[in-house]
């Protein structure tokens, strides 16, 4: 069993698995609405929009998609895709990435749970929070 989180945009889903592909790396892979069996079920100016995107990081798996009717698409709430990273630096990094363009909600900072946390919003209005999985010192 693998569990995804899935994320649905309103037209940038291409452009947000770009940016995640930049940020944390891995296989990225995408489809359009316009090769895929559904084409014909969009409006010809969606075709070009995303069905289905996934990108692979790690052991780990992010998917995504835009929405097949635009009038429908809901701002995500109610959840953070959470990462978890087992170097400070590497968190810092990502982290920082990911602002880019967005909002940071909690800078990242030692809590009593990781030596390194952070939560953002991204550009693309997906919540975030960043988690250094390392050992606490004392």
């Amino acid at each position: 069993m693998q569990l995804t989180p899935h994320l649905s945009f309103n037209g940038q889903c291409e452009a947000a698995f770009k940016f995640y592909e930049r940020c944390l790396g891995g296989k990225m892979f995408m489809l359009a609405y316009g090769n895929s069996p559904m084409a014909k079920e969009v409006s010809p100016e969606w075709r070009g929009k995303i069905v289905h995107a996934s990108l692979s990081v790690s052991n780990g798996e992010l998917a995504g998609a835009d929405v097949p009717q635009p009038e429908h698409y809901q701002r995500p709430q109610g959840f953070n895709v959470l990462l978890s990273v087992d170097d400070p630096v590497d968190a810092e990094r990502i982290f920082h990435a990911l602002v880019e363009n967005g909002d940071v909600r909690m800078p990242m900072q030692k809590t009593f749970w990781s030596p390194c946390f952070g939560v953002l919003v991204d550009q693309f209005g997906i919540p975030w929070e960043i988690s250094c999985e390392a050992k606490q010192t004392a």
